[in-house]
């Protein structure tokens, strides 16, 4: 299967990537391309911004996450239908998983650029450099003859002098300059304590940084050499991959409601994909503005987000957190992961959450960061005794006690971690359902048999 597409790159972090790619996918768009947007690693906050330029969701490539034979079939799916590709990288071009049981440079850009046999275009942040450049790029062509580097965009030059200068030095490098773009600190995208604000929680401002950016890389970036690079990309010898096929439908269709709205952005679009191929009926719930759980609820999703920063708004939803609370007490199954396990417990920094865990929760100076090798300690309603998963942590928060009395996870770097308790499954682990499709065939199936008799008649 064929593809045009091209990976966007960086010799290291905050050299500018997100934003060239975001552009380069806008740029690409308003042309009237269909655009399938991609993320190398487990961000979700840079996919928001490729995903709203594109009009599609932005989807996650990591061979941690997902297991490396998967990481073509999933590029294949989430490009199903596009005229272009562009996979934004991680961190730097060669850097990965610092795991101690994989190889160093698994899971980096290049790897996945390699998986994908896609160029790439290495984006070089220039504020403060000179002839220096053409060091820097012929030693990240040259680094790994399996990594096919297409050309470079300059970020971040200072004048016309300055990319005359860069684009001499590089002249003799041997990797084309596919264009410029100049510093530009309006572009600039708001953080705070886990990076980027999400592109969903800016709404209108997120759109007109988004097109700004499509504007700039139009202007400084030749579009139509780039376009000529993303078609020298072989055919894929794979097949796409398919929810249908990894699950089996239970019957009954439960009604499976998954949080959403700006306090819960974090979310994988093939976890949804992989409830409804499970036999789920999926909707969605905003825990900012619904006051109860859509009607004939049977289990909930409760992703990853920033509840500490809409802490107040959430608590202020007593009816909901009511709900949910009532929805637990019934045996309906709960999965909860990192901002889904503050929002259960009994208090997120002093304000009332859902309280269906007897557990403090509450912000940390301390990034806990990284993938984790985890084993389920007990069966819960997500997974059997012993199943082995690959997940991953980011939050700055803490949860006082860490674990229950049945722990959801066990893990070296951690121990026990997380709560298995009844029909709720609570934990700070992020997992990308797509590496372990049993986990939703296995909820959704607790979902099912959770639905009330009655409920099941009318329903028949």
């Amino acid at each position: 299967m064929s593809i045009p597409r091209v990976v966007v790159a960086a010799p290291s972090s905050n050299a500018g990537k997100t934003s060239v790619a975001t552009g380069l996918v806008a740029a690409l768009s308003a042309r009237g391309l269909a655009v399938s947007p991609h993320k190398v690693g487990p961000d979700y906050i840079d996919p928001g911004y490729t995903g709203l330029a594109a009009g599609r969701p932005g989807r996650n490539l990591d061979p941690v996450l997902q297991g490396e034979q998967r990481v073509v079939p999933l590029f294949l799916h989430g490009a199903r239908g596009a005229d272009v590709a562009v996979v934004e990288g991680v961190m730097g071009l060669f850097d990965g998983a610092t795991s101690p049981d994989v190889e160093p440079g698994f899971a980096s850009t290049a790897h996945v650029a390699r998986l994908l046999r896609a160029p790439v275009v290495l984006v070089v942040d220039a504020s403060a450099q000179a002839q220096s450049v053409a060091a820097l790029v012929h030693g990240f062509a040259t680094f790994d003859p399996r990594v096919r580097l297409g050309g470079v965009v300059l970020n971040r030059v200072g004048s016309d002098r300055h990319e005359e200068i860069l684009r001499e030095a590089l002249g003799a490098a041997g990797v084309p300059v596919l264009g410029a773009v100049r510093r530009l600190a309006e572009l600039g995208t708001p953080s705070r304590h886990l990076g980027l604000v999400p592109a969903a929680e800016r709404s209108a401002e997120a759109l007109a940084t988004v097109a700004r950016l499509g504007e700039v890389v139009a202007g400084g970036v030749d579009l139509d050499a780039v376009l000529r690079l993303t078609r020298t990309a072989p055919a894929l010898d794979a097949v796409p991959w398919d929810p249908a096929a990894e699950v089996t439908p239970v019957e009954g269709r439960p009604r499976v409601a998954v949080a959403g709205g700006p306090a819960f952005t974090f979310g994988y679009a093939e976890n949804a994909e992989l409830l409804a191929a499970a036999g789920a009926e999926v909707v969605t719930v905003d825990p900012l503005r619904d006051e109860a759980l859509p009607p004939g609820t049977a289990g909930l999703v409760v992703g990853g987000g920033f509840p500490e920063v809409y802490a107040e708004a959430l608590s202020a939803n007593a009816a909901l957190r009511a709900d949910v609370a009532a929805l637990a007490a019934r045996g309906g199954p709960v999965a909860a992961e990192c901002a889904g396990l503050l929002y259960l417990s009994r208090e997120l920094d002093g304000h009332p959450m859902c309280g269906v865990l007897d557990v403090a929760t509450a912000m940390s100076p301390r990034l806990t960061l990284g993938y984790r090798a985890a084993v389920a300690v007990a069966d819960s309603v997500l997974a059997p005794a012993g199943t082995r998963v690959r997940g991953h942590e980011f939050h700055r928060t803490h949860a006082r006690p860490g674990a229950g009395a049945t722990p959801a996870w066990q893990w070296a770097q951690a121990g026990p971690e997380g709560f298995a308790t009844g029909s709720v499954h609570a934990s700070y682990l992020h997992l990308h359902w797509a590496g372990s499709p049993a986990l939703p065939e296995r909820f959704v199936a607790a979902c099912a048999a959770a639905v009330p008799e009655e409920v099941r008649r009318a329903h028949r």
